[in-house]
């Protein structure tokens, strides 16, 4: 084992946890007030919930070596047969089990962008439970399992997917998808404006994201070496320039450039170079970024075309976003693997199948699994309780105490 990559895979799977408090900002701040503690908390439930399940089997359903294309097996239950000297690689299996364990946590926790202000809690959290379960477990061993009865996504299709935008991305674009479909539209939506109430938060989620991200992507490389070198690098390129993507079709859409669009153009350039970091060079990564950028910023709009309510636009950005990433490694990857590259197709009809495969599965899975919490506990809040703030309905508690600050200021002048 190899101090130097177990020391940046400890260091990486640290960052990839950053990103889950990360995403809470970034969608705390684009909900209402009355609802951003309850927003926040979705993501902390995701935090709370999986390390428990991912020690007591997801890692074994995901990464056990008994397994085959399509669940991993049962020796690593309660991560038995692993001791600190057991290796993955050039790492101790434990550095792979924390690692992969930040994948699992974030993957949930972006779906929650798509039902914000109207799921109960409760009907979350078991949620989150099953869904991990069921849905991401399955297809973390088929992306990420490249072992002799690794996953068949990895192995026998040969898709490329260097740091899960099918997974993780495209994987929770479909799921927000169908628990929107689920849930349906929130009290008012179409008629009352719905605008993020603190833009601060939602630049400061996404610089927390970005921050994390190159520990998602460039850790995925699972050694200190040129390839973490070549994914860091093409991660802030692409980045760069997915924001500049977004922000300029608001530009010539609306002549002017938002905060919210600049921090969302970020992150799809995030979800886009999330696949595609290890097989781009740095030019490649640029021509991605922009066109995923633009694409994302378009996206966000179908969800008025076709009537479904996906509130923080997670459809637009990790739908949408994942799959351009992971299709354009079939046009833009370098070798003899893109089309422009190495003139051949093949490859592209991989990304198509691994892509799409995952879109189908998650999304199938997951309407069962929202309906059949909706039918038994209720999924979706009232409408007065929906009306009233889910943060007081659901936790007792606001953001923002606005009477207790009036009646401190009025105490404050009076004492003057």
């Amino acid at each position: 084992m190899d101090t130097g990559d177990t020391a940046w895979i400890l260091a990486s799977s640290a960052l990839v946890l950053l990103m889950t408090p990360g995403l809470a900002f970034f969608y705390g701040g684009m909900v209402r007030s009355k609802t951003v503690l309850n927003m926040m908390m979705m993501s902390f439930m995701a935090l709370a919930i999986v390390p428990v399940l991912w020690v007591l089997y997801g890692y074994s359903f995901a990464f056990s070596p008994d397994g085959n294309g399509l669940l991993g097996g049962f020796k690593r239950l309660g991560l038995d047969n692993i001791g600190v000297d057991t290796a993955y690689g050039t790492i101790p299996e434990y550095v792979f089990v924390a690692f992969q364990l930040m994948f699992a946590i974030i993957t949930v926790a972006l779906i929650s962008g798509a039902i914000a202000d109207r799921a109960k809690y409760g009907a979350w959290a078991l949620f989150t439970a099953i869904w991990v379960t069921v849905v991401y477990f399955p297809v973390a061993h088929w992306v990420f399992d490249f072992g002799d009865n690794g996953g068949w996504i990895a192995t026998k299709l040969e898709a490329l997917d260097f740091a899960g935008g099918t997974a993780v991305h495209i994987n929770a674009g479909a799921a927000g998808l169908a628990l929107a479909l689920v849930l349906g539209k929130r009290v008012g939506w179409k008629r009352d404006p719905m605008r993020p109430h603190n833009l601060p938060f939602v630049l400061l989620g996404a610089g927390l994201l970005w921050f994390g991200w190159f520990g998602f992507n460039a850790g995925s490389a699972v050694g200190a070496n040129g390839l973490a070198g070549l994914a860091f690098v093409n991660t802030a390129v692409a980045t760069a320039a997915a924001m500049g993507g977004w922000m300029l079709v608001e530009v010539v859409r609306d002549n002017k450039a938002t905060s919210l669009g600049g921090a969302s153009g970020a992150v799809a350039g995030l979800v886009a170079i999330t696949p595609a970091c290890g097989a781009l060079s740095p030019f490649g990564s640029i021509i991605l970024g922009v066109i995923a950028g633009a694409l994302c910023a378009l996206a966000v709009g179908l969800k008025y075309r076709f009537g479904f309510d996906d509130s923080l636009d997670v459809v637009g950005v990790h739908l949408v976003g994942g799959l351009v990433g992971t299709l354009l490694i079939g046009f833009l990857a370098t070798g003899d693997v893109g089309l422009f590259y190495g003139g051949d197709l093949s490859q592209l009809g991989k990304q198509a199948v691994a892509a799409f495969a995952v879109l189908g599965y998650s999304f199938v899975l997951t309407y069962i699994i929202g309906k059949l919490i909706d039918v038994t506990i209720g999924f979706r809040l009232s409408e007065e309780d929906e009306i009233t703030g889910i943060d007081q309905v659901e936790h007792l508690e606001t953001a923002y105490d606005y009477a207790g600050s009036a009646t401190g200021g009025s105490s404050i002048l009076k004492e003057l």
